[in-house]
């Protein structure tokens, strides 16, 4: 019996114990190709020899330092590296562990902005509806996930949520997409007007929408509509690119194809690639300078931030990004992927939408497709995905909830950007397969 605390208690699941680029290994020796990147993690794939010997060396001069005491040589590198290639006036890098502890430093950072700048009426965050920024309770707050805020909801914060840009479910019939971009957009103004924007400290988004509504891109014009928003009302925009991020989407920071650039962003999953355990929040100078000049200290803080092992690991998956021009790449693939994925399941009649942006794509799943009826919750069609997928040796990322938390299916592919054609036909092909026995 395992004394591991699983995700869930009564699955059963392979062991891996190798990897070898798209592929992971069990016991038994079967192989799976990775066609979500566990979860649009695995950027790299699974022995990128760079990463590993980065690690080793680091390991063999410094393991850890504390950086209430010191910094370190591959923390300065990879700040540098990351703030050298960040867009508009990101210029300054904070160091943590993971997306969620990402998310968490940006609201936290946010609020002690405000309050800096003596205006402490401003503590509320605005998010949008079928979203999800992390775990702990700062993100979930921030999150518009119902099926993940369900059991937590007397411990989160107050916050309010608007529409997220979502054209295949939103957009009324005979509506532009500018049109559709700038209704949806306006709501957070309207939302504003509502609470009082004196009061409000961030809007916080991914720009294209993960896990939750399944590689859903925005509507050409929504994201500048939303800047221009912000800065009237003086509030913060804090990007989640933990997901969509570090060129998963085709532009090293994602919100670089939308012509505009956040006060805060998150990155984190292809940061690290799942060598090790690694996110990043990048923020303005204006911020900085505002604590700089202020407190002088940002009263947050995890032990393990800014380890000299995980910025080694992240500083060589970047260089490798950078250098080898992976987020061209990623679009190349992405082309490619999409019209696989079209060519297979364009007129499945289960299949209601094939979406996305680069190396992140989605099928959303439907009882009718002229309808866009979503299946009935109770077929469980996520969980039965996922273990024929496995069956098929495929990792794939089926999610439940889509339509509003509870209804709606989709299944996320982020495969990892070395990902050939080859690889592209297998992953459709297997795909085809569990959809198949399951539908």
């Amino acid at each position: 019996m395992s004394s591991v605390f699983p995700r869930h208690c009564h699955q059963h699941l392979p062991t891996a114990i190798r990897g070898e680029g798209c592929y992971i290994f069990d016991t038994t020796g079967k192989r799976y190709l990775d066609g979500s990147g566990g979860a649009a993690v695995s950027c790299l794939g699974h022995d990128a020899s760079p990463v590993r010997d980065a690690m080793r060396a680091q390991i063999d001069r410094l393991s850890f330092a504390h950086t209430a005491f010191m910094t370190s040589e591959p923390a300065e590198a990879l700040a540098e590296l990351l703030a050298r290639n960040a867009p508009g006036r990101l210029s300054r890098v904070y160091l943590v562990s993971g997306g969620s502890e990402a998310i968490e430093a940006s609201i936290k950072l946010a609020r002690q902005y405000f309050l800096e700048r003596g205006e402490p009426s401003r503590h509320r965050i605005i998010g949008r509806r079928q979203s999800y920024h992390g775990s702990t309770i700062g993100a979930l707050s921030a999150g518009g996930s119902l099926l993940r805020r369900a059991r937590y909801g007397p411990l989160l914060t107050d916050s309010s949520h608007i529409s997220p840009c979502y054209a295949y479910r939103g957009k009324r019939d005979n509506e532009s997409d500018s049109a559709y971009g700038r209704r949806v957009a306006d709501e957070l103004e309207t939302e504003l007007c509502r609470i009082g924007p004196e009061t409000v400290m961030a809007f916080v988004a991914e720009p294209v929408v993960g896990a939750t509504l399944g590689a859903v891109p925005p509507v050409s014009g929504y994201w500048r509509r939303v800047r221009d928003i912000c800065d009237r009302h003086g509030i913060l925009l804090i990007l989640d690119e933990v997901m969509c991020g570090m060129g998963r989407t085709g532009s090293l920071f994602a919100c670089e194809q939308d012509g505009i650039a956040p006060d805060i962003v998150a990155v984190a999953k292809g940061l690290g690639a799942g060598y090790q355990p690694l996110g990043a929040m990048l923020c303005s100078e204006d911020i900085y300078g505002a604590i700089a000049s202020g407190s002088g200290a940002f009263e947050h803080g995890h032990t393990c931030l800014g380890h000299p092992v995980a910025a080694a690991a992240g500083h060589a998956v970047l260089t490798m990004i950078i250098e080898d021009d992976l987020p061209d790449r990623v679009m190349t693939a992405g082309r490619s992927l999409q019209s696989a994925l079209a060519d297979s399941f364009g007129k499945h009649p289960h299949v209601g939408d094939i979406r996305g942006r680069g190396l992140l794509r989605a099928l959303e799943l439907v009882s009718d497709r002229q309808t866009k009826t979503p299946f009935d919750p109770n077929r469980k069609l996520a969980p039965a995905i996922r273990k024929a997928a496995l069956d098929a040796g495929l990792i794939c990322y089926p999610i439940s909830g889509t339509v509003d938390g509870v209804r709606g299916e989709h299944i996320l592919l982020a495969p990892p950007y070395i990902i050939t054609d080859a690889q592209v036909d297998e992953l459709v092909g297997k795909l085809d397969q569990a959809l198949s026995s399951v539908l």
